[in-house]
């Protein structure tokens, strides 16, 4: 059935003080409405309209905390012509956030969560030929203010909406985004024509991956009060030449269905196989006549975590992922918003997405502060077998536990398992992001494990919906067992610590088998700054406002949050060269040299310590706008240094240096390739062009192969090139021997040579 498109363009009244609905056009068009496109964001309606500038620039993203009181009013007609057989549903895929909707001037209902879609059956307020619809959308500030505060609840300073709110975390202010509290209809909005008689769910389970898989459909059909044996459903899939079928006569209204495979083709994560998907298509049909379909592309695989409580030094617990039984080692990143305005997600994920692929990510942490992404996000990676971790919208705070908070959490959860439980690139649910440690740290000790959202609401949800994914609580998760032990035994961790030196014993001496959060800071380039900054703004760095409005502060002077990260940048140059350029051109690539050694040394580290690591998600890929920060690419898809550095860390055969012991240098040869690898290699000296080492080598999959080592002395400071020859998997690296401070002038040449 056809839906009818309902994005476009509509007027938009921005209105302030008490609010008055009009119910007719002729009111509204005494408000003097401004165009608006759906899907959008007021912000960049206004933008167009030429009554504010670009928020993204300068000092306007503050100036943006003007508007946080506004009521906002939009308005379009269409045209509607009913058809046969369905029932009209006027769909919202993302309404930002407590809004009231009106059909030709009866409130059809309301929305007060910016996370999930939206769905208002609308069979007797429609009306063949003209419509008004009419959307007020309340300011989200003000809603929070109408909920109950109790003395538990804790957040960051800028956050505390976001635990009264359904609304995505960062929009109140993180230190990666700025404090842009926006609204809109900012994701597709449409009237669906439902068949009257349809499939109301359609879930496909892998019950076993090998030589016969079987496969369980759960269904769930809507055939009012009809004689159930008059239906039949049908089961097809399709991958290559692996098919699959299954057809039965249901004796319920809901009910499952096995279908077997042999010889299927498994779903596997990059590097360990390819990701193959089945076409599957499920029928409803009546007396052989077809009244439904669903249609979706189903992995064949299982995934387990293996998980202990803590560890120790010497290793003595676990965190890793298996995929069809195989022990994976995860190399990802976090994915943060792409964009501070949830409207223009969707024209930056391809972009954003082909950065992931080309980059070797194979596993990606969608982190709690975020929305959870467009369908285009899981469908690719689905494509491209690049695990997905997704965390629940909760990050940084103490939520609300209270029965009508559970409530809408359980609503939540049941609408996004549902929506996304069908894609096998999904291998983790995670409650939520750092709660754990912040009931711990800022509640006078509490114990976690007394959240009833993450241990109660969530994981009943999907005891439900979903149970064939393992389940984390909290990341870090502290237990029953984890909470008698300091943070260092997690096995699981963020190590985020004093951001002091990379090579400090805060990240060699750390315990945990896999780091979900990882970072250092780089600068942006100088062209880009000047896309975001005012010309007497670039330069100098010290008690710049623009710096700190950028950094990400929403406010300015000695009380900003976040003002410490650009002193921060300087200390990390400081530390890694001895000094602070005196000038933007030097400072900017001292930024990106010391982020592009960090990031390359942590990822490294966790590589050559398989199998006690098991995994690292660094932190992170890309801006969701302009700003100082961990990513690697900024807001305009420019790439820093560390880019090309963690492209060649991440090669599936990476060669490098171990960090030295006994006066020695290690070098070994990393193979996470899927497969065993013979290769040729040299090691010269940069500075003498001298040949350090060269020979053949080989290493099993998934293994760590000392290939020799050369003499180290902490006074030598050495740069150290790494080439090697094995077909596809061929590459480069390099290694800086010796502690710092070292030669920027020196580190330039080196750049100039290998960019």
């Amino acid at each position: 059935m056809k839906k009818i498109n309902l994005n476009g363009t509509w007027s938009l009244a921005i209105l302030r003080g008490t609010v008055c609905i009009p119910k007719t056009p002729a009111e509204f068009s005494n408000i003097e409405p401004i165009n608006a496109e759906v899907p959008g964001n007021f912000e960049l309606d206004l933008e167009m309209a030429g009554i504010i500038e670009d928020p993204f620039f300068g000092l306007n993203a503050i100036k943006m905390q003007e508007y946080e009181d506004a009521y906002l009013l939009y308005m379009r007609r269409f045209t509607y012509t009913p058809q046969c057989g369905t029932t009209p549903e006027l769909v919202f895929e993302g309404i930002d956030t407590i809004a009231q909707i009106y059909l030709n001037g009866e409130l059809i209902g309301s929305a007060e969560n910016m996370l999930i879609h939206h769905i208002f059956p609308v069979s007797e307020q429609i009306q063949e030929g003209e419509n008004e619809l009419m959307v007020l959308i309340s300011p989200a500030c003000l809603a929070a203010r109408k909920n109950e505060a109790h003395a538990s609840n804790f957040a960051q300073k800028y956050n505390y909406e976001s635990m009264k709110l359904r609304k995505a975390s960062h929009m109140f202010g993180w230190d990666i985004m700025p404090r842009l509290v926006s609204a809109g209809i900012f994701r597709p909005v449409y009237i669906n024509h439902r068949p009257e008689e349809h499939i109301k769910q359609a879930y496909l389970v892998t019950m076993n991956a090998g030589h016969n898989s079987a496969m369980e459909l759960f269904f769930d059909i809507e055939i009012g009060n009809n004689p159930v044996k008059d239906y039949e459903i049908t089961i097809t899939g399709k991958c290559g030449s692996s098919q699959f079928y299954a057809r039965e006569t249901p004796w319920f209204t809901a009910g499952k269905i096995r279908a077997y495979v042999g010889s299927a083709k498994l779903w596997w994560p990059k590097g360990y196989g390819d990701a193959n998907l089945y076409d599957v298509t499920v029928t409803l049909e009546k007396n052989g006549q077809v009244l439904d379909q669903q249609q979706f592309r189903h992995g064949i695989r299982t995934v387990k975590l293996v998980r202990t409580s803590v560890t120790d030094p010497f290793g003595n617990g676990s965190f890793h992922f298996e995929i069809n039984g195989k022990k994976v080692f995860c190399m990802g990143t976090n994915w943060v918003p792409v964009d501070a305005y949830h409207s223009r997600d969707i024209k930056r994920l391809p972009q954003a997405l082909e950065l992931l692929d080309d980059i070797g990510c194979n596993m990606v942490r969608c982190w709690g502060g975020n929305v959870y992404e467009d369908p285009y996000f899981y469908n690719f990676c689905d494509e491209k077998g690049i695990m997905v971790w997704q965390d629940f919208a909760m990050g940084c705070g103490c939520y609300p536990t209270t029965p009508e908070f559970c409530k809408v959490m359980r609503k939540e959860a049941v609408a996004i398992v549902r929506q996304l439980r069908h894609h096998p690139s999904i291998v983790l649910w995670a409650g939520d992001n750092e709660c754990d440690q912040f009931v711990m740290g800022e509640n006078f000790g509490r114990d976690p494990n007394r959240n009833k959202l993450t241990r109660e609401v969530i994981p009943n949800v999907l005891y439900n919906e979903d149970i064939t994914r393992p389940y984390l609580p909290s990341s870090p998760y502290v237990d029953d067992e984890a909470i008698k032990y300091p943070d260092s035994y997690l096995t699981e961790n963020h190590l985020w610590g004093p951001r002091d030196y990379f090579k400090s014993d805060f990240y060699k001496g750390s315990f945990c088998h896999f780091v979900s959060e990882i970072g250092y800071h780089g600068c942006p380039s100088a062209e880009s700054m000047k896309k975001f900054l005012s010309p007497d703004k670039l330069w100098p760095w010290q008690d710049n406002n623009e710096w700190i409005a950028h950094a990400s502060s929403p406010e300015l002077g000695t009380g900003g949050v976040y003002n410490y990260r650009i002193e921060l940048i300087a200390k990390q140059i400081k530390e890694l060269f001895g000094e602070i350029p005196d000038n933007l051109e030097d400072f900017i690539l001292a930024s990106q040299a010391s982020q592009a050694e960090a990031k390359k040394f942590f990822i490294e580290l966790f590589r050559t310590g398989q199998p006690h690591r098991t995994g690292i998600l660094w932190w992170n890929l890309l801006d969701g706008w302009p700003q100082f920060s961990d990513a690697v690419v900024d807001y305009y898809f420019d790439k820093k240094l560390a880019y090309y550095y963690i492209k060649r860390s991440q090669s599936p055969l990476m060669l490098t240096f171990k960090e030295p012991g006994n006066w020695r240098l290690p070098f070994v040869a990393v193979n996470n390739a899927g497969q065993t690898l013979e290769f040729e290699y040299e090691v010269t000296d940069y500075a003498t062009s001298e040949k350090i080492m060269h020979g053949h080598g080989k290493c099993d999959a998934d293994k760590v192969v000392e290939l020799g080592s050369i003499p180290y002395s902490q006074g030598d400071k050495k740069l150290y090139v790494i080439k090697w020859q094995c077909g596809e998997f061929s590459g480069s690296n390099h290694y800086i021997a010796g502690q710092p401070p070292f030669s920027l002038e020196w580190y330039k040449d080196f750049v100039k040579s290998i960019m």
